[in-house]
């Protein structure tokens, strides 16, 4: 499911050296550019089909993030904001002025961040199954990310991510090092909230129905754009005026990143005037 298929039909593909880290890229199809940003643990293999998809109508610039995929890890934490600065980084590397910027699971709290930090160079954003503060996450799954760490390394050797990584990373040895700083940032508390309030950039929040990101919290974070507050009237003039919602049927946490549906509902985010 997670294996290389998509180098071939890359268009453009590197290292971008960004703030000491050479973050791997790879640039697929031509128009507006979407910089697409995988989950916790994942590569830019992760999104499978869709790639491919978003592809026929966008010029989709996939990275690895920090430790992630083919791109080595440096002497410095995890962290959803550094992490965003790579993604600024990398546009001006690319002398891209404006992107598109859609992340899933982690990779959405990136694209949050980078929205909030580098709101000049993002035109719009979308998040996937990614939540605005720690407690969006369901308990079970809160109780999962504190297991998150060098113990888990060997037992997780036997998933598809591992796989993914060991026929990816310059330095396999380094999957322990990854699961540290991973659950070392999933550990830590975080409320963006004001920091969402202030957003300007016309955002797309994606979840699905059966997600691990609770349905009221992306209904709370709908909210704090001023969506789901009242009727949006016969004209639509009460809709929120940079926001919007979508909530998948029928997709989980962990198969919302390469749903079709996930697809349509993107695209037609990316074609509206908003």
């Amino acid at each position: 499911m997670m294996t290389r298929s998509f180098s071939q039909a890359a268009v453009d593909s590197g290292y971008a050296p960004v703030n000491g880290l050479k973050m791997y890229y790879d640039i697929h199809g031509s128009g507006q550019p979407l910089v697409l940003i995988h989950g916790g643990v994942g590569a830019i293999e992760m999104f499978g089909p869709n790639l491919t998809a978003l592809a026929k109508t966008c010029r989709v610039i996939g990275i690895d993030l920090q430790a992630h995929g083919r791109t080595a890890d440096i002497d410095r934490p995890l962290s959803f904001e550094s992490m965003a600065d790579d993604i600024a980084a990398l546009l001006k590397y690319l002398k891209i002025e404006k992107a598109d910027v859609m992340g899933y699971s982690v990779g959405g709290e990136v694209a949050l961040q980078t929205a909030i930090r580098h709101p000049e160079s993002i035109q719009k954003v979308i998040i996937v199954s990614a939540t605005f503060k720690r407690s969006g996450w369901y308990p079970e799954i809160l109780a999962g990310m504190s297991q998150m760490g060098r113990a888990a390394a060997e037992p997780m050797k036997q998933t598809p991510m591992y796989q993914m990584y060991s026929q990816l990373a310059p330095r396999p040895q380094d999957w322990p090092v990854l699961l540290t700083k991973l659950g070392d940032l999933l550990k830590k508390d975080y409320d963006w909230s004001e920091d969402v309030k202030k957003i300007k950039i016309p955002t797309l929040i994606v979840i699905g129905d059966a997600d691990a990101v609770r349905t009221a919290h992306a209904v709370e974070f709908f909210g704090l754009f001023g969506g789901g507050q009242h009727d949006a009237r016969w004209d639509g003039s009460g809709k929120p005026k940079n926001c919007e919602l979508a909530i998948l049927p029928g997709a989980t946490h962990y198969n919302i990143f390469m749903l079709p549906a996930l697809v349509t509902t993107v695209i037609s985010f990316l074609d509206s005037k908003k």
